[in-house]
């Protein structure tokens, strides 16, 4: 084998295992969050704001050491010489802690499945702000979904009289958050810092003068508890981190057809293990959720091979 081949073939060789590594990351990534409500349910007993507290706490202090680690911390300060994107990431660090709390809330009073339901709704939603906010055309596939996704929700509130208000919610919080967080400078481990950095003055103000609940005081909890409330911030960084190493390592396109491995383990966990009831109007808003996300995942997968194709051409 000549050198050139023999580069050609390791370089060939470092891409191919960077996307497995890539593959693996994001399947740890969503299976850490479509598991998560077993550790939610671990902490039921202590009130949901309480839990987010811990969560934005004990993250602060774990991403803090990462950023040090890996040397953003001049990010950091960079950040604070810009104060009009630092409010702009003020609003979205509101939007995430209210997508964690009202998470944290459905867990605990058994709405698991809408919590299910919300993240399935999410890449659909995605694309209605994609055309909404960043002038992206839809195409005739994706309208399809979305109108499908549209006509779910209003048959369960037509026929059924009831409204999927935690997975609209959750679903419509996480993908403004997203869409602003696509506008700002950021890199995820900074801008995750930052946003809890914008939240922590807020709790700790909570803690000081308004917790009064029989776990908020950790001296008089048992050692137990405590390291459950400690593990908040590793169940709120490390799948962003295996996250952020899939996205490194592979197409975008691509770590969008792992997404549906946590909303569809969060599924199976609500009615296998936590016993919450699959009713019809569910099962309804859920088949067409699921209907509009394989026409949304055809045409994803059809464009992407297009864009292939036509890269091809071009570098031939």
């Amino acid at each position: 084998m000549t050198e050139p081949a023999q580069t050609e073939a390791q370089f060939a060789a470092e891409q191919q295992q960077r996307t497995r590594q890539g593959v693996l990351f994001a399947i740890a990534a969503y299976t850490i969050w479509g598991l998560a409500p077993i550790y939610f349910k671990a902490v039921s007993h202590v009130p949901p704001f309480e839990v987010l507290a811990h969560r934005i706490i004990w993250a602060f202090l774990l991403v803090l050491v990462l950023i040090i680690a890996t040397g953003r911390m001049q990010r950091v300060v960079a950040a604070f010489k810009a104060p009009a994107l630092l409010a702009r990431l003020a609003v979205a660090a509101t939007l995430i802690g209210f997508n964690w709390l009202l998470f944290i809330w459905s867990v605990a009073n058994d709405f698991i499945l809408e919590a299910s339901l919300g993240y399935y709704i999410n890449p659909l939603l995605n694309v209605v702000l994609g055309m909404v906010f960043f002038a992206e055309r839809l195409r005739r596939l994706q309208w399809v979904a979305v109108a499908l996704a549209l006509t779910g929700v209003v048959i369960q509130l037509v026929t059924f009289g009831s409204v999927p208000w935690v997975a609209l919610a959750l679903a419509s919080s996480f993908a403004v958050y997203g869409a602003m967080r696509k506008t700002l400078p950021f890199d995820s481990l900074t801008g995750l810092w930052l946003e809890i950095l914008l939240l922590l003055p807020f709790i700790l103000i909570w803690f000081g003068f308004f917790a009064q609940s029989d776990s908020s005081n950790m001296l008089d909890n048992s050692w137990q508890l405590n390291s459950l409330l400690i593990a908040a911030g590793v169940i709120t960084t490390v799948p962003l981190l295996f996250f952020t190493g899939a996205a490194k390592r592979i197409r975008y396109s691509t770590l969008g057809f792992f997404q549906y491995i946590g909303p569809t383990l969060m599924l199976l966990l609500a009615v296998g293990v936590y016993g919450e009831a699959f009713t019809m109007d569910k099962v309804v808003t859920f088949s067409f959720i699921w209907v509009a996300l394989a026409i949304y995942s055809i045409d994803a997968a059809r464009t992407h091979r297009q864009s292939v194709r036509a890269a091809r051409r071009l570098n031939t």
